[in-house]
């Protein structure tokens, strides 16, 4: 390090000296001719350095890729070549047409007799028939013979509209019993417990009405038992 610095002060030492030595005789023209030979000297150095720049660019990395040639392939083209239509034959010169001799007959009776449609009256798309029950109706237990363990039945007697329903709902006798109504053995008495709840239900029985003759025709004096059954715990 003191090497340098020795030699450093061995070059700018006799700078210095003349410098000193201009600058007492004259110090305008000392300053501008040491600010000149500044300027030259960083002139050449900024030469010096872009010169190296440019050599260190034009220096060439790139890699060159040999060229890829294809090669050539024949392309086979898939074409039907399609007969040209042959022209349609001449036609024919018009055939001339038969005179035909279409003066009416005479002696021959050419009439045809009409055909005879006999329609019959009275007939009807409905057929005739009895009233048919379309679903069945369960009454509400009554909460008092419910309460008693009572069972029984009830006769109702009601009419058969033309539409199917149900009117004058009538409640004709009823019997009440301590076991099960369908129990041969059942012993019955009479009591009117079950008498409401039946004609209630009986209302809201549907029927197919009965057809007389094509029409739908109402039907009275219907007799419609509801049984009265409690279930076995």
């Amino acid at each position: 390090m003191n090497q340098v610095l020795a030699a450093i002060n061995s070059f700018t030492k006799p700078i210095h000296g003349f410098y000193i030595k201009a600058f007492n005789a004259n110090k305008y023209a000392a300053g501008i001719g040491f600010s000149s030979l500044i300027t030259l000297a960083l002139f050449f150095i900024m030469v010096i350095l872009i010169a190296l720049g440019d050599s260190g660019l034009k220096e060439d990395t790139s890699v060159k890729l040999a060229d890829v040639v294809m090669p050539e392939r024949q392309i086979d083209t898939f074409l039907t070549e399609v007969d040209k239509p042959e022209k349609p034959e001449e036609q024919p010169e018009d055939i001339a047409q038969p005179e035909l001799d279409l003066q009416p007959l005479t002696g021959l009776d050419v009439s045809v007799a009409k055909p005879k449609a006999n329609f019959k009256t009275g007939g009807s798309f409905f057929r005739d028939g009895e009233y048919i029950p379309l679903f069945k109706v369960i009454p509400i237990y009554p909460r008092r013979a419910q309460e008693r363990g009572t069972m029984g039945y009830a006769l109702v007697e009601f009419t058969i509209t033309e539409t199917g329903s149900v009117e004058d709902a009538n409640t004709l006798e009823g019997y009440c019993s301590n076991t099960n109504p369908s129990d041969p053995a059942a012993v019955f008495r009479p009591c009117t417990m079950f008498n409401s709840a039946s004609a209630r239900a009986a209302l809201k029985l549907k029927y197919k009405p009965k057809i007389v003759d094509g029409r739908a025709v109402p039907v009275s004096g219907v007799l419609h038992r509801f049984t009265y059954i409690l279930d076995e715990e």
